[in-house]
């Protein structure tokens, strides 16, 4: 077995680890946040701009930070979409209704707010998915603040509605935000894709193998006009997994290994980093028109009302026509609380929004929007799951994490 890469001490629980990780990793990157809004505001803005700017080799370090660590986040994206249809939580049709009608009701609904604010020109309408993403790391972390009220029904449920909802944004990117295609490039990137493959067919679990023709196969994604990160999700395809239902965290797995491997790495690096990078807006600038500018109210409305209309009206849809089951031991209050916490798109959003918007003014608007709808609805979702009365049920899931 090949233990290049391989953690010293192995969780119980890939969910439980994950869900623990995402949770410090989103109060991190609530943080990192903060800390990038008072940095741009302060007399060192000019110097964090610039610096932001700077470029590094080929690439500037916002460029770095968003095209190649930002494949990592996605890379551990692809590997927990593939663990949890493979070996997890969404392994059955029967367990991926409800999270696939969520998911999709969640993208769908926020971006039709979203373009009846901002109209359907074409200055705006590029925008139309920034508002569809959830924020996993954001959102779980604020359900870790609530601790016990929160039953871990709701936090699973969660989970997989956002690795859903990752699958839909991982393809926005690749077909709605990609303009020139290099056909040599994106050729070079299908044969080492192929050739990845192979090898997983072929029996190889050697680790070194598959991160040595992943990083061939970023290189050739970003020559090839398609966003680089979407090599992160297509590289995690290939990893080999080994299945073991009951106990999913088999120490001969490669896809196992490489995710505890990197996910504390993403957690408590990429993402806050990224959210440090991305989350600065200088407000001295702005004005009350550009605050409540059609692109900004376009975004936070998605965010805060079509999240929470689009994710909860399908889930009570979807249990009253006998395609899923609510939570268990969960109120539909504490449900619509979390659909209300679906509304934090951080990460994604403003992650989309660059590619939407290369305007620096219209670029400074996205995070407004962003910021405003994400913290609005983490603030009301918890508050509503803080005092919401929990149901008298027992659970035997709350008691597992």
């Amino acid at each position: 077995m090949d233990r290049s890469i391989s953690p010293r001490r192995r969780p119980i629980s890939v969910l439980r680890s994950f869900l623990g990780s995402e949770a410090s990793g989103g109060i991190l990157l609530m943080s990192a946040a903060a800390l990038a809004m008072a940095i741009a505001n302060s007399p060192v803005g000019p110097s964090y701009f610039h610096a932001l700017h700077l470029y590094v080799g080929p690439l500037s370090v916002l460029h770095w930070i968003n095209d190649a660590l930002m494949a990592v986040f996605f890379l551990l994206v692809g590997l927990e979409i593939k663990r949890e249809f493979v070996d997890g939580n969404l392994s059955t049709w029967a367990d991926r209704r409800l999270p696939i009608i969520a998911a999709a009701a969640g993208m769908l609904v926020p971006a039709v707010v979203y373009l009846g604010i901002a109209g359907t020109s074409s200055t705006l309408a590029r925008g139309w998915a920034i508002p569809a993403a959830t924020d996993i790391a954001f959102a779980i972390g604020v359900l870790a603040l609530l601790g016990s009220r929160a039953p871990a029904s709701l936090k699973l449920f969660l989970t997989t509605v956002a690795i859903v909802d990752d699958m839909g944004a991982v393809a926005i990117i690749a077909l709605a935000y990609t303009a020139h295609i290099n056909v040599m490039a994106l050729a070079a990137a299908g044969v080492i894709l192929l050739l990845m493959f192979g090898m997983n067919r072929a029996g190889e679990k050697r680790l070194w193998l598959y991160l040595v023709l992943a990083t061939a196969l970023w290189v050739a994604v970003l020559l090839s006009g398609v966003h680089a990160t979407i090599a992160g999700v297509l590289a995690a395809l290939a990893i080999p997994i080994t299945r073991s239902p009951g106990t999913p965290d088999s120490m001969e797995s490669p896809l196992h290994r490489l995710e505890h491997a990197i996910q504390p790495w993403v957690a408590f690096g990429i993402v806050p980093i990224f959210g440090f990078a991305n989350a600065g807006v200088a407000l001295g600038g702005l004005g009350w028109a550009e605050v409540f500018a059609p692109l900004p109210i376009a975004i936070a409305a998605g965010l805060f009302l079509g999240k929470q209309i689009g994710v909860f009206a399908s889930v009570r849809l979807a249990v009253a026509l006998g395609f899923g089951s609510r939570p268990q031991g969960a109120t539909w209050l504490q449900v619509y609380g979390v659909a209300m916490l679906c509304g934090v798109g951080f990460t994604m959003s403003f992650f989309i929004g660059g590619l939407a918007f290369s305007d620096p003014l219209l670029a400074s608007e996205v995070k407004i929007g962003v910021l405003g709808g994400s913290i609005l609805s983490a603030v009301l979702g918890f508050v509503l799951l803080r005092f919401a009365p929990a149901s008298s049920a027992a659970t035997s899931l709350s008691r597992k994490f």
